[in-house]
């Protein structure tokens, strides 16, 4: 074959550089970010982001509570685009509830009968 191998250029800006640059900055094109730094909340995530990055609190990110508030309360603005994973939480808890609930109701009926 004739494919020759370059060295990286880390100045290219479409090279994959992983979520952080050599230069320290985070790079909002790498695919591992699935497309949160764009979007209706993009601006919100990119904050919330940046401020976990470069937190020095001793429990990291602790200083940014306001900034993952405002994403979360964008992100709910747009269920189809940012599905809440607690919700299929839910759905799972009320199916079993259901499932709970006529075992409950027999051995309800068998206390009354016995006392």
């Amino acid at each position: 074959s004739s494919a020759e191998l370059v060295a990286d250029d880390p100045d290219d800006p479409y090279e994959e550089q992983g979520l952080i640059l050599p230069n320290g900055d985070i790079n909002w094109n790498c695919p591992c970010l699935g497309g949160m730094a764009s979007g209706p909340c993009g601006e919100q995530f990119k904050s919330a982001f940046s401020c976990f990055h470069y937190s020095t609190e001793e429990i990291k990110g602790s200083d940014c509570v306001d900034q993952f508030r405002a994403m979360q309360e964008c992100m709910q603005k747009y269920p189809d685009l940012y599905p809440q994973e607690d919700e299929n939480e839910e759905k799972e808890k009320s199916s079993k509830d259901l499932e709970a609930t006529p075992m409950e109701a027999s051995a309800a009926k068998e206390e009354k009968g016995s006392s």
